[in-house]
Parts: structure tokens; C-alpha cells; sequence
């Protein structure tokens, strides 16, 4: 699927989940949610491996993208999949965000957030992951 990155993780699932809660916090971004699908699955009581959503953000990165384009509101603030795949390692997923904004119509090259952007993903998840910057 173009535009989804997947990493695998070092770590496991409650610590790679941490440790991109930690590197986020880091950098004075604010975590708007966690979202645990697991724990929703087990209330209905079906079986799903870890699977929690991070949203995050900052209003002065994303706000403008939205006074151009609303509908970018359905996709951000930015967001982050932790989970656990069939195998038990840990991943982290998540959309470049000059794709999701290709996906509505915007240019991402008009917008200098979004390199800045994508390079907070890139690197909070790396972290997260405990690999190495590229």
C-alpha cells in the first residue's frame, strides 16, 4: 500500500508502545489519544493480538494544512499503529504524510510542515523501535 510504513520492532509491544508514547513526549508533541483496538475487541468478545493507535500533533503543523483543505481533518492529527504481528514481533505503522495529503487532492510539496512531519514519524518511530537513524 503506497505511503505505509512499517517498522519492526526491537522491543515488545508494551515497550516499543513506551517508548513512542516517551519519544513524542520528548519533543513537546502532544498526544491527543491512545486507542486501544484490543481492549475493545475483548469487550465484544473477540480475540485481536495488541493493536493500539497514537494520535498526536501539533496545531501549528497541522492547523494550516486544515485552513487549506478541511477534509484533512479526517486524517489528522498525525497517527501511529503499535501492534503485535502473527509472528510476535512488534511493529509500528504508519502514512507518509505527503501521501495522505495526495490522497485528497493537496500538494504536500505546498506545505512546509509536512517534510517536518514526516521526518517526526520517521524518527519517533525509529526510536521507538530501537533502530538506528538510517
Amino acid at each position: 500500500m503506497a505511503g505505509l510504513v512499517i517498522l519492526p520492532s526491537a522491543r515488545s509491544f508494551h515497550d516499543t508502545l513506551d517508548a513512542l508514547s516517551a519519544a513524542i513526549d520528548q519533543r513537546g508533541v502532544r498526544i491527543f489519544a491512545r486507542i486501544d483496538h484490543a481492549a475493545g475487541a475483548a469487550e465484544a468478545g473477540l480475540p485481536l493480538r495488541p493493536t493500539t493507535v497514537v494520535l498526536f500533533g501539533a496545531a501549528k503543523a497541522g492547523t494550516p494544512l486544515m485552513q487549506a483543505h478541511q477534509t484533512l481533518g479526517l486524517d489528522l492529527p498525525l497517527r501511529a499503529l503499535v501492534y503485535e504481528a502473527a509472528d510476535g514481533v512488534a511493529c509500528i505503522a504508519y502514512r507518509e504524510p505527503a501521501d495522505i495529503l495526495a490522497a485528497q487532492g493537496a500538494a504536500g510539496d505546498a506545505f512546509p510542515s509536512v517534510a517536518a512531519m514526516s521526518a517526526l514519524l520517521a524518527a519517533v518511530a525509529r526510536e521507538a523501535a530501537g533502530t538506528p537513524a538510517a
